[in-house]
């Protein structure tokens, strides 16, 4: 996942020649013209002034805005989250990233406990459908009845 974004990333960087609308700049973050305009209204992204005649254009910095986000969002980061990231900028004391970084990885292992019980789970049903040929109802249908 990580690799997906460095690829954007290069990509991203190598292309900014041309004036970053929109539509150019939701082409080289591989994201779609509604994200960046969702992400304009959750307020991840600044929306620039809109000239008198022609189409915004958006500073280099939105670019790399959209790839934090992506890259956030590749490890489980809700949008809120990431505002927060965001908002603490580059200079900010790692303490506070560190203390969210944390509070992410207690929600992983929780969601990875939770799993794991729903694949025990699954493999005790694979187990008794197979075990007993004998009977008439399949125990999976039967305990999901219960």
């Amino acid at each position: 996942m990580i690799i997906a974004a460095n690829k954007i990333a290069n990509k991203s960087i190598s292309m900014t020649k041309k004036p970053l609308t929109i539509g150019h700049l939701a082409k080289l973050a591989s994201i779609n013209v509604e994200t960046i305009r969702f992400y304009q209204k959750q307020g991840l992204i600044q929306e620039p002034e809109k000239p008198i005649q022609g189409y915004r254009i958006y500073p280099s910095e939105t670019l790399s805005q959209l790839i934090f986000i992506q890259r956030a969002k590749l490890i489980s980061f809700t949008l809120a989250e990431i505002k927060k990231l965001l908002a603490l900028g580059e200079d900010c004391n790692c303490d506070k990233t560190k203390h969210m970084a944390q509070q992410k990885l207690m929600m992983v292992n929780e969601k990875l406990n939770n799993l794991l019980c729903i694949k025990d789970n699954i493999e005790n049903y694979i187990h008794h459908c197979g075990a007993n040929k004998k009977v008439d109802k399949c125990p999976m249908i039967q305990s999901f009845k219960k």
